[in-house]
């Protein structure tokens, strides 16, 4: 089949079949009646930019048309290298988020490498440190400050608190394991070792940590339809995200700390969203799970976090 024919054919099954095809494209590309009547027939070819203003338009995935089985296109988030670099980055990210969640029948799937950054989105020093050691990560080029005096614009509360209301009014099933909370202890110790984080700061931010640990461990026990954790022993997880709506499924899969490539490419999607089943299917639902089981998988996260509270203290009564 030809790519136009192809295209003329999935923009049909977008209208009602009492509306003219003819008409439609002629409003949405703002030519005349003739115009489109030419491109219909295929007299006339449509333009790169007339393409994507359709697609756009009639929701059309041009990779799912066009593209072979094996290939992908996706778009990606943008790169951060300065401070506006990454308020942009979160705004459009809450933005994005936010209107792939908007149908209360949304479901989020997260496999937690590290901890979800929603959990950072609360205006504490952790969300601070959080984008401290982000922006020294992805910027080599970033003046090596200490964190006490690196200073974060308020706007950031902004979209950062909106980030965390989509997550927090979506049903989400987070997949974790033993690991988990393991980058941002490490963080913590390295950014000391380093001289670049005080004593009183680390120990703040371990304090933290076992905040959201206690916090996710309530959410687990509260009378709540919205938010399921399960426990995985078999594999490693990757951070990968998966959205789930009534119309379509949209995957995000991360290629740097915050860098990630987005795709609605309905065949990946399809089998990502298998694959997020079946890791739910061989975890332990935390929320269903006994006391016990519960007790088990939490008090290990607090003991690894008890244990850097203790490397940190240590390295101090080594000095005297």
């Amino acid at each position: 089949m030809k790519y136009q024919e192809s295209f003329l054919k999935a923009i049909r099954s977008k209208i009602p079949k009492s509306a003219s095809v003819i008409e439609e494209i002629a409003t949405v590309l703002e030519i005349s009646y003739d115009a489109s009547h030419r491109r219909i027939s295929e007299k006339s070819k449509f333009s790169i930019d007339e393409t994507i203003k359709l697609a756009d338009h009639f929701n059309i995935s041009l990779d799912n048309l066009f593209s072979k089985k094996e290939k992908v296109i996706v778009e990606k988030t943008i790169e951060i290298e300065t401070l506006k670099d990454m308020l942009h980055y979160f705004k459009t990210s809450a933005e994005q988020i936010e209107i792939l969640t908007r149908n209360p029948k949304t479901t989020l799937f997260y496999s937690a490498k590290d901890i979800p950054l929603f959990y950072f989105m609360d205006g504490t020093i952790l969300s601070k440190f959080k984008a401290f050691v982000w922006l020294n990560l992805l910027n080599t080029n970033q003046k090596k400050v200490a964190f006490e005096s690196f200073i974060i614009e308020e706007s950031f509360a902004e979209y950062m608190q909106k980030l965390k209301s989509v997550y927090e009014n979506t049903v989400v099933n987070e997949i974790w394991n033993d690991t988990t909370i393991n980058s941002s202890l490490q963080q913590i110790l390295y950014f000391h070792e380093a001289g670049l984080l005080s004593l009183k700061n680390a120990n703040a931010l371990c304090k933290n940590l076992k905040r959201i640990i206690n916090l996710i461990q309530e959410k687990c026990n509260a009378s709540n339809n919205n938010f399921n954790i399960y426990y995985n022993e078999l594999i490693l997880l990757n951070n990968n995200m998966l959205i789930e709506t009534e119309e379509k499924l949209t995957m995000f899969v991360p290629y740097t700390l915050l860098g990630y490539f987005i795709t609605d490419n309905e065949e990946s999607c399809k089998n990502v969203h298998q694959f997020f089943k079946q890791q739910i299917i061989n975890s332990k639902p935390l929320g269903q799970s006994g006391i016990k089981e519960q007790n088990l998988f939490f008090n290990r996260a607090i003991r690894k976090i008890d244990y850097y509270i203790e490397k940190i203290n240590s390295q101090v009564d080594l000095l005297f």
